[in-house]
């Protein structure tokens, strides 16, 4: 099902009387996001956070606002792109992209994660510092790539979307890069957590040109979802 997306072409964000669209993740962080948006004030239709549900845009008790629901690695992109105006994200999303047309006034303190580098557990421990290259699957190819430059290692990347657990098994790549959130698939396929890259909660986000031509309109929203965390601090 396509989504109806007006007015964001080329980059460019809605028309200031369009609604305005928030995009937020579909899974776990939706979830977790649920009780923020209520203290916020923003109720989307009931059927946003219903897996089961075809639409992917939804109105909410705002008529100016609407909300569309997608993968998370997808919002930052509606989000720099303008298709959104505001999103809520990983902040590993936006290591991986690191779009200068966004901005992230704040850190929601949900989606706690972390990404870290997996081995198996019973890999020869020899000494990463003594490495000229490594492969790596894992589907923060950009994060992986810098984390291993920065030591001097040329990172051979094998990007994949899931499964990053079978890879090394499987004879795919000597370690993974991926999202870590108790270890226990890690341990249940025979992996240990050796390293975190970066500890990682959920950003709300804006297109950088949206806050500029809707600097009312976005600026009251970013002012809600503080008051919102403020509440529970």
């Amino acid at each position: 099902m396509d989504i109806p997306i007006p007015n964001a072409l080329n980059g460019a964000p809605a028309q200031a009387d369009a609604p305005l669209v928030i995009a937020l993740p579909k899974g776990r962080i939706l979830k977790e996001l649920h009780p923020v948006l209520a203290r916020a004030g923003l109720i989307p239709a009931e059927d946003y956070a219903d897996e089961d549900s075809r639409r992917l845009r939804f109105p909410t008790n705002d008529p100016a606002v609407d909300v569309i629901r997608v993968r998370p690695f997808d919002v930052a992109t509606f989000v720099a792109h303008g298709a959104a105006a505001i999103g809520v994200c990983g902040a590993d999303v936006l290591m991986e992209f690191d779009y200068p047309e966004i901005y992230a006034p704040l850190d929601l303190g949900i989606g706690r994660c972390r990404v870290s580098v997996a081995e198996p557990v019973n890999a020869t421990s020899d000494d990463p510092r003594r490495w000229s290259r490594v492969t790596v699957a894992t589907k923060y190819p950009n994060i992986a790539q810098r984390h291993y430059a920065a030591r001097g290692v040329q990172a051979e990347i094998v990007h994949l979307n899931g499964a990053m657990e079978l890879a090394p098994s499987m004879g795919l790549a000597r370690l993974i890069v991926d999202l870590v959130q108790t270890g226990s698939t890690l341990k249940a396929n025979g992996l240990r957590e050796t390293e975190v890259i970066a500890h990682v909660t959920s950003k709300l986000i804006v297109n950088r040109t949206a806050l500029k031509t809707r600097p009312e309109a976005i600026g009251a929203w970013i002012a809600r979802f503080r008051a919102a965390l403020e509440a529970t601090a």
